[in-house]
């Protein structure tokens, strides 16, 4: 598995480490939808500024978030990957041979300040970010009532496997 960060010059450190902590729940998220692949996932740490930008330029958005996804695959259903080696033999690393899955940008701003307003810790709120977004990445979503239990139940089952909770 690769999982790297980049972080953007000037952001706010969250004072925790962000490297072990994306690749203990981004691992878990791929083992706990069954992925068969090692895959590739690039985490980019910004400030509400630059996420706010982002934002407004793929969503239409115009406003800072805590987390963008940006998925390389297109899944009917969450999760599977029947159809991976088939339709997108492309989305495989030539040098690694690892699935890239996509990307995951997260405002270390708003990490800060939503652990504060949820009154758990800056490395609970992380976690639950990466968790959240490596299901994106695997095709969940949370446009209808059902989508919704389906991955708060998985974000919660992710990281209550690692022991992470409020």
């Amino acid at each position: 598995m690769t999982f790297s960060v980049e972080k953007d010059e000037g952001i706010t450190d969250p004072g925790i480490p962000y490297d072990e902590i994306f690749t203990r729940v981004a691992g878990e998220a791929l083992r706990y939808t069954g992925c068969p692949y090692e895959c590739e996932v690039t985490l980019t740490l910004t400030d509400d500024e630059g996420i706010h930008l982002m934002n407004r330029e793929y969503r239409n958005m115009d406003r800072a978030t805590d987390v963008l996804s940006f998925p390389l695959l297109d899944f009917d259903e969450p999760a599977d990957f029947s159809r991976v080696e088939d339709e997108f033999s492309d989305s495989f690393n030539p040098d690694t041979g690892e699935l890239m899955l996509g990307d995951i940008v997260i405002s270390t701003d708003h990490v800060i300040s939503q652990a504060g307003a949820y009154g758990h810790t800056v490395e609970r709120e992380f976690a639950f970010l990466i968790a959240h977004s490596m299901l994106h990445l695997q095709g969940f979503d949370h446009e209808e009532p059902e989508d919704v239990k389906v991955m708060e139940k998985a974000q919660e089952d992710i990281l209550d496997r690692l022991g992470i909770r409020r």
